[in-house]
């Protein structure tokens, strides 16, 4: 075993114009995350507690597209989802159309531990989460100023929004009503920017684990489902390798993007960084993503097709970076 190792991200696809006020602030998020998984690490704590631990923080906090500041629906309200996998027994959780649930990834964590099955959504995951006596709050706890604002500006513009944190002030020169080459599923789209969250660990047993949690797309139809909670597309972990991707969720789906980088390393016997760089060259068609990784045997990797991603990652042998462009 090569020791412990962690990586967070924050969403791939970033506003070119983002002020650096809210750079630093990211930063800083993804640093106090890190920070807080290792820690963990270092009191042997298992590597699926920690991503949970890591993604609850982040879905706590408001800054980026998870929990608390999720993104809203076409009718302005959050309905949120989230993945957890075990990757030392390839056991999982998922859950959809969360309205009140204030942590979405624990509620994933109990329909894995607590649940006969893998994946619960909308009323149902609702009902078991009031059964298992889970932190619920009013929908209205996750909803923020800015994302009403965006959502309106969504709405004006008749699209889906992205990167729904890009200031209003000179937002036209951000794309927002002007024409976009980017599509999805065939559609234009407008400024690519997605800020999804995610975790993925591997402890010094070298098991590995992953998870991510989302609120989704901006001015998203009600009812619609991204990658983040679909194992194998947007959160996977095995006995070789734990991941989680964000961005262009379509596109993550269809390409099954995260068990794509574990297949590769399966059956092209590529290691960790050369199998997330195949996927993200040869996995994603037009679309736009990036994931994070990590290897049984303490590696860490991360890449993405788009101009930035908020991540950050730490090794046991004392590595530690936080990053958001290329």
């Amino acid at each position: 075993m090569g020791g412990w190792a962690i990586a967070v991200h924050g969403g791939a696809g970033v506003d070119p114009n983002l002020p650096p006020q809210r750079q630093e602030q990211a930063k800083q998020l993804l640093t106090r995350c890190l920070n807080l998984g290792i820690s963990s690490l270092r009191s042997n704590a298992s590597a699926l507690d920690v991503v949970e631990l890591v993604v609850r923080e982040l879905e706590t906090d408001p800054l980026f597209n998870s929990g608390r500041g999720s993104a809203l629906t076409d009718k302005g309200t959050v309905e949120m989802e989230a993945s957890i996998m075990d990757g030392s027994n390839r056991r999982c959780g998922a859950v959809s159309g969360l309205t009140t649930v204030k942590n979405p990834v624990s509620l994933a964590r109990l329909v894995m531990d607590k649940s006969p099955h893998s994946y619960l959504a909308f009323n149902g995951a609702e009902e078991f989460a009031r059964q298992q006596g889970v932190d619920v709050v009013e929908n209205e706890y996750f909803v923020t100023p800015e994302n009403v604002g965006m959502l309106k500006l969504a709405k004006e513009a008749n699209t889906i929004l992205f990167d729904y944190r890009i200031p209003t002030v000179g937002y036209d020169s951000c794309g927002a009503g002007a024409e976009s080459p980017l599509q999805m599923n065939g559609l234009p789209i407008s400024v690519y920017a997605p800020e999804t969250v995610g975790c993925v660990v591997v402890d010094k047993e070298g098991r590995c684990a992953a998870a991510t949690s989302t609120g989704g797309l901006m001015n998203k139809m009600s009812g619609r489902i991204g990658d983040s909670p679909l194992i194998g597309a947007g959160t996977y972990a095995c006995g070789v390798c734990g991941v989680s991707c964000t961005g262009e969720g379509e596109a993550i789906i269809r390409g099954t993007l995260a068990r794509e980088v574990a297949a590769v390393m399966e059956y092209k016997g590529l290691q960790l960084q050369e199998a997330v760089d195949f996927v993200i060259n040869h996995r994603l068609d037009e679309g736009k993503a990036g994931l994070i990784a990590v290897s049984n045997t303490g590696e860490v990797a991360y890449g993405f097709n788009c101009n930035a991603m908020f991540r950050g990652c730490a090794t046991e042998d004392g590595f530690m970076v936080v990053g958001i462009w290329e």
